[in-house]
Formats: C-alpha cells, sequence, structure tokens
C-alpha cells in the first residue's frame, strides 16, 4: 500500500495500525497551500537524473514543518480517494493510492538522512516530537474505513478485472497491508490497537536513541605504550579518530564492530582486550539512562497483545504467515538442523585455540574477548593466512571498482562519477555516480556512497534507495546508496578494510544493485520479503574472490602486484575456517529473537535473563557471544523489519548457496551469460512482483534444500537434508 513504510523503519512499527472512520482530529489541519513548494525539504526535486534530493539545503528548523505539511497534503490525497463517488476500480483505488504521497517521500528521504547518517541531540529532539505523529498518520490511513472499503471491493472481485500478474499481485499485498493490520477490527479493539502502535512508535526511537548513545559515549583511549600487535593501518585509523574528538597524541577505540572487531583480533594487551569486548557488548544494557531492557519488556509487551487482538496466538505466526518460511516452527527447524553441527564446530575451534595459547604458556583459558585473538593465531599456523596480510590487497579505493565491474557483467550497468558539485550530498564524505545501460546508453540512476563512520551516523552497514523504479509517473530513475562506517585514516593515507569487510561491502551493493535493477511499475511492488530479500545481497558477496577480481583490483597498496595464486589459495582454503564461531555467534541471535516472540507470556520478561536461560537451554557456548545481544538488537527492537525475521539471513542463504552452486557448475562460471540473465530476469527485476518460492523456482529449477549451504559451510549434510 502506498504509506512509506521504509523511510519510518526506524521510527514507526513497520505493521500499520488500524482504521478509524476518519483521520484522527489533531490530523486534519491543512497546511497553506502552497507549502509543499516553498519548504525545501517538500520541493519537487529538480537537477540531473530527473531530479534529486536538494541535501545542500537541508536545515533541521524545516523539518518538522515539512514533515507536517506532507502528512496533511498525503490524508488529503487519501481522503479523496477514499471518498470517490465512482464504484472502485484498480486505477481509482489501488493506482490512486499507489501514485499519491509524493511531498512527503520526498520529506523522509531527508529525515532518513538525519536519523541514519547526520544524527544529533538538536534531531533526536525534533525526532522525539514527530515519532507520535508518524504513528498517527499510519493510522490515520489504515485506518480510513471507506478506503478500506474500496480496497476490499478490489480485491474481492481481482480475478474478474483483467489484471496482469503483477497488478494481481499488487491488489493482494495492499489488501494485506490492511487486513493482517487491523482494518478488520471495531470499536475499543481497534482503538486500542493504534494506541499500540503508537507507544510501540515512541519506544523504537528510545530504543535506537539509547543505543546511538552508547555507541558515541564509550570510546577506549589508548597510549603510545598499548598498541602491541596491532597493525599500522589500525593505529593510524585510531589515531585520526583520537584527533577528532580532541584527543591528540592518543588512540580511540570506538564503539563499533568495525573498531572493536580488529582490536580484538590483533591487540595484545588481554586486560585491554577484555575491557574494549565488555564495553561494545554491554551497549544498552549499563543500567543508565540508556538502558533498554525495560524498553524491550513493553515492546515484546505491547507486540503480543497487538496481534491477540488480531486472533493470533503470538507475534512471531502474524509477522511470519507473509514470509517465505510461513511459520515460526518452520524457522526453528532450519536454524536447528544447522545449530548442533555449529555447536561442534565451536569446541574444535575452541580447543585448537587452546592448544595454541597454552603452548604460548599463556596460563589463560579461552574467554570471548580472546577467541578473535586466537582464531588468527591458528588462522595464521595452519593456513599460513595472516589477515593483515590480506588486508594489504582489500583497498576500498580498488573495491569499489571492482563492484563496478561485476556490476557490468552481470548487469550491464556503468558506472561514471559524476562532476563535483553537480549532484548535492548531505557530507563531503559523500561521492556520486551516474549509473547508465552499457547497451543502450539509457540512464539508469544515481549510486551514492557514505563509506566512513562519523559521530551521529548509525553503527553498521546499509543500502536505502531516495527514489524507486516506477512507471506511474512515468519512467523514473533510481537513487540508491550505500552507507559503512569504515574507520578513515589520515589525509593521504589510503583505506584498507578486513576480509569480512570487503564481504560486507559486495553484500550491501547487492541490495543496490536490487534497487537499479528493479523494472516494476507500481511503488508497492519495490517492497519485498524480508527472509527472501537479504538473499540477493548474500548472493553477490561471492563475486570478491572471482578470478577476474582477484586480479585486476585486489592489489598490493605499496607494490601494486596483484594477490599472488598462493595467497588466494589459502583464503579459499581458509573458507569454512571459523564458520562454529561465525554461524554461532549468528544463529544464538537469531533463536533469541524467535524465542522472545513466542514465549506464552511476554509481560514479565527480563531480556537480560531470558537472554542466559534461552542460551543455556541451546548449550551456547560460553566462549562466544551472540552478535546482536539483546539490550542492543536494532535489528529487532527499533522497528519491526527484522523482528523475528533475523533468522532469515540464515533462510535466504540456503538460496545463496544453492544458487552459487548454479553458478559454479554453469560453463563460464561466475560469469556465465546465460545463468547471469535469468539471474537478473527472475531475481533481481521483478522485486516484489513475483512471489519468492516462484521465482527462484523459475531461476534454479527447482526448490532450493539445505545440502548446498551445509557444504559450504564445511559441516557434515544431514541424512534428511530439506529447505
Amino acid at each position: 500500500m502506498r504509506v512509506p513504510l521504509a523511510a519510518l523503519a526506524l521510527t514507526v512499527a513497520a505493521s500499520a495500525a488500524p482504521a478509524a472512520q476518519t483521520a484522527p482530529a489533531s490530523m486534519t489541519t491543512a497546511p497553506a497551500a502552497d507549502a509543499t513548494q516553498t519548504n525545501p525539504l517538500l520541493a519537487e526535486w529538480t537537477g540531473p537524473a530527473g531530479g534529486v534530493p536538494a541535501f545542500d539545503q537541508m536545515d533541521l528548523a524545516d523539518l518538522e514543518p515539512a514533515i507536517d505539511a506532507g502528512i496533511a497534503a498525503h490524508l488529503a490525497e487519501i481522503e479523496a480517494i477514499a471518498q470517490n463517488p465512482e464504484a472502485p476500480t484498480f486505477e481509482n483505488t489501488i493506482v490512486a493510492m499507489e501514485k499519491s504521497g509524493r511531498p512527503i517521500d520526498r520529506a523522509f528521504t531527508y529525515y532518513g538522512i538525519w536519523s541514519s547518517n547526520l544524527s544529533s541531540p538538536e534531531f533526536r529532539e525534533v525526532q522525539g516530537r514527530l515519532t507520535p505523529k508518524l504513528s498517527e498518520y499510519q493510522t490515520a490511513i489504515t485506518q480510513n474505513a471507506a478506503l478500506f472499503d474500496r480496497v476490499k471491493s478490489v480485491h474481492d472481485n481481482r480475478q474478474s478485472l483483467g489484471l496482469r500478474p503483477d497488478q494481481l499481485r499488487l491488489v493482494e499485498l495492499v489488501y494485506d497491508g490492511f487486513a493482517r493490520n487491523g482494518a478488520t477490527l471495531d470499536g475499543a479493539d481497534k482503538e486500542r490497537y493504534a494506541a499500540i502502535d503508537q507507544r510501540l512508535a515512541e519506544l523504537y526511537t528510545a530504543f535506537g536513541n539509547r543505543v546511538l548513545a552508547d555507541e558515541e559515549g564509550y570510546v577506549t583511549y589508548l597510549t603510545a605504550d598499548q598498541l602491541s600487535g596491532l597493525p599500522a593501518s589500525f593505529v593510524a585509523a585510531a589515531a585520526a579518530a583520537a584527533e577528532q574528538r580532541d584527543r591528540p597524541g592518543e588512540y580511540a577505540v570506538t564503539n563499533t564492530r568495525s573498531s572493536m572487531d580488529p582490536f580484538l583480533t590483533y591487540s595484545d594487551e588481554r586486560d585491554l582486550r577484555e575491557t574494549v569486548w565488555r564495553t561494545y557488548y554491554s551497549r544498552g544494557d549499563n543500567a543508565d539512562e540508556n538502558d533498554t531492557n525495560a524498553l524491550i519488556t513493553e515492546i515484546l509487551r505491547l507486540r503480543d497483545e497487538r496481534v491477540g487482538l488480531l486472533g493470533y496466538d503470538n507475534y512471531a505466526s502474524w509477522r511470519l504467515e507473509d514470509r517465505m518460511a510461513k511459520t515460526p516452527e518452520r524457522a526453528m527447524d532450519l536454524m536447528m538442523a544447522v545449530w548442533p553441527a555449529a555447536v561442534a564446530r565451536v569446541e574444535e575451534e575452541v580447543a585448537d585455540m587452546q592448544a595454541v595459547a597454552d603452548a604460548e604458556g599463556a596460563d589463560i583459558t579461552v574467554e570471548p574477548w580472546d577467541y578473535r585473538y586466537y582464531a588468527e593465531k591458528v588462522r595464521q599456523d595452519r593456513y599460513a593466512l595472516d589477515s593483515d596480510e590480506v588486508k594489504q590487497y582489500l583497498q576500498l579505493d580498488n573495491l569499489v571498482p571492482a563492484m563496478f565491474y561485476v556490476a557490468g557483467e552481470l548487469f550491464g550497468f556503468e558506472f561514471t562519477p559524476v562532476p563535483e558539485g553537480s549532484v548535492p550530498v548531505f557530507h563531503p564524505d559523500v561521492t556520486v555516480f551516474e549509473v547508465t545501460d552499457r547497451d543502450s546508453g539509457d540512464l539508469v540512476g544515481l549510486w551514492y556512497l557514505d563509506p566512513f563512520a562519523r559521530q551521529g551516523k548509525r553503527s553498521g552497514a546499509w543500502a536505502t534507495t531516495y527514489r524507486s523504479h516506477t512507471t506511474v509517473h512515468g519512467p523514473e530513475t533510481v537513487l540508491a546508496s550505500n552507507n559503512s562506517n569504515f574507520v578513515e585514516g589520515a589525509p593521504g593515507e589510503p583505506v584498507l578494510i578486513s576480509l569480512d569487510d570487503a564481504t560486507t561491502l559486495f553484500h550491501e551493493f547487492g541490495h543496490a544493485l536490487h534497487f537499479l535493477a528493479s523494472d516494476v511499475d507500481y511503488p508497492t511492488l519495490n517492497g519485498g520479503v524480508r527472509d527472501y530479500t537479504e538473499f540477493q545481497s548474500q548472493l553477490l558477496e561471492r563475486w570478491l574472490l572471482t578470478d577476474p577480481v582477484v586480479e585486476t583490483y585486489l592489489v598490493h597498496v605499496e607494490t601494486g602486484e596483484p594477490m599472488p595464486e598462493e595467497l588466494i589459495a589459502k583464503i579459499r582454503r581458509a573458507g569454512t575456517f571459523n564458520q562454529g564461531f561465525d554461524t554461532v555467534e549468528y544463529l544464538a541471535s537469531a533463536l533469541v529473537d524467535m524465542a522472545l516472540h513466542t514465549v506464552d507470556d511476554p509481560s514479565d520478561v527480563d531480556p537480560d535473563a531470558f537472554e542466559r536461560e534461552t542460551l543455556a537451554e541451546l548449550g551456547m557456548p560460553s566462549e562466544v557471544v551472540m552478535r546482536h545481544r539483546t539490550p542492543q538488537f536494532g535489528h529487532v527492537f527499533s522497528g519491526e523489519g527484522y523482528a523475528t525475521g533475523y533468522y532469515g539471513y540464515l533462510w535466504a542463504d540456503v538460496l545463496t548457496a544453492d544458487a552459487a552452486e548454479a553458478f559454479a557448475e554453469a560453463p563460464g562460471g561466475f560469469y556465465d551469460a546465460d545463468v547471469a540473465e535469468r539471474l537478473v530476469r527472475y531475481l533481481f527485476a521483478p522485486r516484489n512482483a513475483l512471489d519468492p518460492a516462484d521465482a527462484y523456482r523459475e531461476f534454479r529449477g527447482r526448490d532450493a534444500g539445505i545440502e548446498a549451504l551445509m557444504r559450504d559451510r564445511g559441516f557434515p549434510v544431514p541424512a534428511e537434508a530439506g529447505e
């Protein structure tokens, strides 16, 4: 449905609230007639590529008025659709909704930049005021009974309307967007549903801001005598980070994964490793004003109550109903098919690490803050593979054109830097590229890259769109963005990143290619099924170490020589190394996520205690911690996009491993033209216009099973494997 939910992911519940007869009184005041043009955050975009966001005109003072005016304008459009005296049709109801909300979409683009890339205390004050308004706005649309009646009429008669398959899917998705989110409720239940959604929106914002505060507020500063074992590239980046924080002469280990992970891998200072580890994994769990545990308990209680109004046993049952997994049981079956093999592998990995520590005379028992450090020693001993040596071949400035090469070979896309200053950016770090079709020369869109960590930017890596491809307003170009948190080195120094970070870079670029390849007509069809949309991006990771990329782009930072064959062979031999750790830390988070949302009574859940007890029941190895501990699990508690959906990465990896074997088996390998053509036609271009299960069968000729995944990770294949 034409509600810009994606833009509200960090602020408003991703599930829309139920419907009221009319918009709430506080939402009915119309703005000045020309507000959508006079406010720069609402104005139509101008410039290249069919118009681009005016990032150079962003002023926080304009944001709240823009959201207010945009909401009022969109609600007026919605009310006109709802009150149309003509009989409901696909065009005057479904398509009309798809066309509505253009000004508020533009305002949400800027809102998203402030929320994710440029957050500040001043923005968070505005965000706090906007949160209830945004929830109320969402409710005003999905609680519009007259609108739902029209949608239901089109849905009930859809088979007689002569619609194309993608149009039929659109009708079903729009209808489900109402029906699954309370539009069929009446009276007190409807009012309670709306109240829950509004409170959840406030809680999601509070959760995200508290975790961000801990990421910004806790920094470990080192002196020159505490740098033992750290690579020169890390030391230079840490010095630059300290300088930025007015601590010249010191070295800052910031409270982000991209800083924590290499420190724990290389630092010889065990006490400091423990300090950095505890600081990172206690985010949101420090029993202070930024503690998130009470928020989580309330979120779980309200989610359970809300789906109970719809007749569901628990939140997970409601959430997974329209996913590929369909039920919590199927998702759990997949995870538990992998869990025992992963735990067994951790036991082997820990034994190997303990042997190294004993041989060194370290006189320790391996603890979680030792895992990365001794795993690196085992890696070097067993595979003679030094992660820092690999890093010398992974320059960010080379990896970006490497991704462009892959996109050209598979998708026929050409990436060209735009002239400096021709496209506005929101920060000097951002660079912009024009994307064209290699064969026709037609413009596909623009790609923005924001690679470096800074204060006010949320942690991790992500992809987003400022505009998706549709045709309802005429063909529109795509504006896609990738965002990372690499640690920027000293001026003029090359940025070297780890193999894991390079893999993540390719992963997120896979999302961008999914956006850019879209050929759908309607905005709603640019959405996706959560346990499927990670598949395309996970698959693109496989091209990082393909021969053409290695030979041309993975060159030594000093000599310019390509990565030698012997080093490539070591990396490939070590491909299943540390899979126990990687799989267990991920699966632990996914399993706890599912357990939290299937508990009988979430009202008195103590998140810390629940986490400990659940992991104990699972037999969680003491040497490994969840990738995202519950108090900092932003995927699940700063919005609803991944709530009970974190398992989806594994579900997608089943598809990924199977699809990768399709390329590996093809005559042209990973650049086989026929397989690439099917990849784009069935798995990228349709977005959500084609049911994911059907799309995969079209690509592969069958469903995916678990066998390829288990082979991929070096685990034993179960006797009766299946998806």
